[in-house]
């Protein structure tokens, strides 16, 4: 979000706010965490836990003292370093406290009745989306969905997941589901986090956590098929489109 996005016209706030890599603060009429969070709320959850940044204090602003919402108990774990989504994943152990719990990006809006089914799971759970769903409204871009991690699903059960796969497995799999980092998870996950060694970009990565998970500790993924699509706030580009998508979504906090 920081990088320059040719033809993405921004406000000065947006631009000021993409500027500092805040890419759940963008207004798009206003805050995108807004509508995240209001769609959480609407699944049925009550309690969020934000990890943050330690130099992004926009969320904790405006959540614990601009727009505290009663929808919602929001609480703020912090991530030292950018070492990862696993990383991420292993700052909300406090907060979680034992119980399942489960992930989302805070850059994308998911449809709230697969929200609602991972809550209600009876287990570790993930949503596999279908290329087809995510490309039907024209959102994300082809060669985006191309980079997304790969699921191998048999039976409704994750056997597989590749993340950043590359071209030819890509191609191979071009028929296979991908995961949009949407999942349920139970304090297992935390010592997978914890085990994993870091990815060739050095970081400690969420979908190599589950695959150890799976390998490792013998836990079992029921895999909820999702022919839907999803907004993403990835780049300066999805800005105003993003916008346009949620001009008349309703949000209460």
């Amino acid at each position: 979000m920081r990088e320059s996005d040719d033809g993405a016209r921004l406000s000065t706030e947006q631009a000021a706010v993409a500027d500092a890599g805040a890419k759940a603060m963008i207004p798009v009429g206003r805050p995108f965490l807004d509508y995240v969070l209001s769609g959480l709320a609407d699944a049925g959850f009550t309690d969020v836990c934000l990890v943050v940044a330690p130099q992004h204090t926009e969320m904790s602003d405006r959540y614990a003292r601009a727009a505290i919402p009663t929808r919602l108990q929001v609480q703020f774990a912090v991530q030292a370093k950018p070492l990862g989504t696993a990383d991420a994943v292993l700052a909300a152990e406090e907060f979680v406290g034992g119980e399942p719990f489960v992930v989302v990006n805070a850059d994308n809006y998911y449809p709230t009745d697969l929200l609602t089914r991972l809550r209600t799971a009876s287990g570790p759970a993930g949503v596999a989306f279908s290329r087809g769903g995510l490309l039907r409204t024209g959102d994300i871009p082809a060669n985006r969905i191309a980079s997304y991690a790969v699921l191998d699903v048999e039976g409704g059960v994750l056997r597989r997941i590749v993340e950043k796969p590359d071209a030819a497995t890509a191609s191979a799999r071009s028929d296979s589901p991908v995961s949009m980092n949407c999942w349920r998870l139970d304090s297992k996950i935390f010592r997978a986090c914890r085990d994993v060694p870091p990815s060739s970009r050095d970081e400690l990565e969420l979908p190599h956590a589950i695959q150890y998970a799976i390998d490792v500790l013998g836990e079992r993924f029921e895999m909820i098929a999702a022919d839907a699509s999803v907004l993403d706030l990835s780049r300066r580009s999805d800005v105003s489109k993003v916008a346009e998508r949620l001009r008349d979504v309703a949000v209460r906090l």
